[in-house]
């Protein structure tokens, strides 16, 4: 590495202790966050404990609850008990149900120039708004980042996106990144982080570079980052974290694998059509379409600017009375000076539905609409079946076109409905009244106590090391853009589940085919075939461990989304690639696929496939690294765990050696022993 570097390599480099390699190799990086929310932590937690991890080895390990508020059985406390007494048990810091959204939250409070965080969410990469790099990960990885273990990535490429002209009046940060995503489609930026650059990025503020940064998520992008400038400094002011602030940018002369143009002054006003967030249009060139529920807020879009933009356009009208507007505050500081400031107020005269700060609806928790329903939101994904009713149609946009359009039901841009200019007055407040005390700090509290299982958490299943030959029917064959919303369908009767593998396994695929559980389970082993794009969108890793609880040995793919790759990894799944589309289309549900001499053919990038119904042959690519054969060979990450833990430096790291003779942890099982018992 010269002298040189943009900034995404030095921040990189800063936690690569052996140098910064070339994109596309593997490096080990250390770890100055993790981040983990109410979903994602269960299971995340769960595989620490049976880890035995010990307490957190990072300096800032927090969970946020903000993704499933609404109680609607029992088991929704008990995994929310189990998730505080984690956060008790290990050492961790834990926002409380109603503080907020965990990646708004993550910039108010704790985000700073230069760090890197790793989160169990797809949209850890919010906080590069703030000069630092967040990538989203399996929850697995991060409990195991938790301990103090640096972490194995593929380093990525960097694609700048340089920035120029301005954003004219009524037009948001969000029809910039559906702009930009038009451009780049939801693989445009796969193994790459993307860097904002230019001269327009000195304008845009804190929250817009977040809704930016949030999307790249969309554009399959590891993350996204801005530099560190007086916009940052100001923000952090504002919330009483300036000395937490330093200047970073990339150097001059810095080198870039892409870069691609987008000039601010020629974005328009933009809607996604359903079904994927790249099916942007102007909203000058759109159908008229008339939308019963429009919804206002999510990470993307429910920052202070955003609503209160969102308010002045409603202000003095009414919501169409065959309309439903809902809005969700980011955070409980974005609500309280939205209230100090009138907005709210504005907002409620106008038929607003003011929901607890959270997640949400925006992955159909909650606020499902009616079938067939079209719907219309300021959050970032709109996969079929991702507001909780597998048939609506969900649209995206910024928050002044949910606003103008929620004024009749049908779409419509802000100039439509009052001069956008009287919009620009609005900025985010020079200094927030900031309030922690929902925020709790258990570092004092770690190893005094055990984790609280509720009755309904089940054990995580662990699959046994990898053999070296494999017989398997093709369980479901699929096309294009499978999504894990797809996969781990956003409706009811799934939230409640995240603790309990064996029952939400049933519900695998269920909106694609109805039958595929059952079939998997009859199977015993089996073998998934899709397309391009697999399991593009979510992290949830669910979508992984349920297929390996099913008896899924394989997913055989044109191309595969980062996150759900190295799921499948940790749960002893092997992740394969076509060669050619002819050798996809050779395969029909119901095949039988051969391979032989697995552990040699992996280790070598290349695995030969049978298939018993043509007779014929076909090879398949396996581009897996050093530590990642090791963790398939030994069936996923837990057991890994088991086989490494009499290593001196991981037994620093929390890591416990084989006591019970098992070859595996001692305590695979909550609490330890399967009869329960506590040590």
């Amino acid at each position: 590495m010269n002298g040189t570097q943009n900034l995404v390599q030095k921040i990189l480099s800063n936690h690569c202790g052996a140098g910064l390699p070339e994109p596309g190799a593997r490096a080990r990086f250390s770890v100055d966050s993790v981040l983990f929310h109410d979903m994602s932590a269960i299971l995340a937690m769960m595989g620490y404990d049976a880890m035995e991890l010990g307490k957190t080895g990072v300096d800032l390990p927090i969970v946020f609850n903000d993704h499933n508020l609404v109680m609607a059985e029992p088991a929704v406390a008990e995994n929310q008990q189990f998730v505080r007494s984690c956060a008790r048990a290990f050492g961790m810091r834990l926002s409380l149900p109603g503080n907020g959204i965990c990646h708004s939250l993550y910039c108010e409070r704790i985000a700073r120039p230069g760090m890197l965080l790793i989160g169990a969410d797809s949209h850890t990469a919010t906080c590069g708004a703030l000069g630092m790099i967040g990538i989203g990960m399996g929850g697995m990885d991060v409990a195991v980042a938790m301990s103090g273990t640096s972490v194995s990535l593929t380093v990525p490429g960097v694609l700048k996106v340089h920035l120029t002209g301005a954003l004219r009046p009524g037009v948001s940060a969000k029809d910039a990144a559906l702009n930009l995503l038009r451009e780049l489609t939801i693989s445009g930026a796969l193994g790459k982080m993307i860097e904002y650059g230019g001269p327009a990025v000195a304008q845009l503020s804190v929250p817009q570079r977040m809704t930016l940064a949030n999307m790249g998520a969309e554009m399959g992008a590891t993350s996204s980052v801005f530099p560190a400038d007086e916009q940052v400094r100001r923000w952090m002011k504002a919330h009483g974290r300036e000395d937490d602030y330093m200047p970073l940018c990339a150097d001059d002369g810095a080198c870039y694998d892409a870069e691609v143009q987008l000039d601010l002054t020629a974005v328009e006003p933009m809607i996604a059509l359903p079904g994927r967030p790249d099916r942007g249009v102007p909203v000058a060139d759109a159908q008229k379409i008339r939308f019963s529920q429009i919804f206002l807020g999510s990470c993307t879009n429910g920052s202070y600017t955003d609503l209160a933009r969102a308010a002045m356009i409603l202000k003095g009208k009414k919501v169409s009375p065959e309309r439903t507007l809902i809005v969700t505050c980011a955070s409980r500081e974005v609500y309280r000076h939205l209230l100090r400031d009138g907005y709210l107020q504005m907002l409620t005269d106008a038929g607003a539905r003011i929901l607890e700060c959270g997640c949400g609806p925006c992955m159909g928790i909650g606020q499902a609409p009616a079938s067939g329903a079209k719907v219309l939101r300021t959050s970032n994904r709109n996969f079929k079946g991702r507001s909780g009713t597998p048939d609506a149609e969900i649209y995206l946009c910024g928050p002044e076109t949910a606003a103008a359009t929620a004024l009749s039901g049908v779409l419509t841009a802000v100039g439509e409905v009052m001069n956008p200019a009287v919009l620009d007055g609005i900025r985010e407040p020079e200094v927030y009244q900031t309030d922690d005390s929902m925020m709790m700090d258990y570092a004092q509290d770690a190893g005094k106590t055990r984790p609280v299982y509720g009755k309904g958490i089940r054990p995580i299943p662990v699959r046994e090391a990898m053999e070296d030959k494999l017989r398997a029917g093709v369980s479901l064959r699929m096309g294009d853009g499978i999504s894990t919303d797809d996969i781990v369908p956003a409706v009811s009767g799934t939230m409640s589940l995240r603790s309990n593998i064996p029952a939400l396994s049933d519900y695998i695929f269920r909106l694609l085919d109805p039958q595929f559980a059952a079939r998997a389970r009859e199977m015993g082993s089996s073998i998934l075939v899709a397309g391009r794009d697999y399991a593009q969108g979510s992290s949830r890793e669910y979508a992984a461990i349920c297929c390996m609880a099913l008896g899924v040995r394989a997913v055989l793919v044109k191309s595969m989304h980062r996150i759900h790759r190295s799921n499948l990894i940790n749960y002893g799944v092997i992740p394969l690639l076509f060669e050619s589309d002819e050798d996809y289309a050779s395969i029909e549900q119901g095949d039988v696929l051969c391979f032989e001499d697995l552990h040699r053919q992996l280790t070598a990038g290349r695995v030969r496939i049978t298939n018993e119904r043509t007779g014929k042959s076909f090879h398949v690519r396996a581009d897996l690294g050093e530590d990642e054969l090791e963790i398939l060979f030994d069936g996923g990450l837990i057991p890994h765990i088991g086989h490494i833990s009499q290593s001196a430096d991981l037994r620093r790291n929390g890591f416990r050696e084989d006591t019970d003779g098992s070859g595996q942890p001692e305590a695979l099982h909550p609490g330890g022993h399967q009869d329960g018992g506590r040590r």
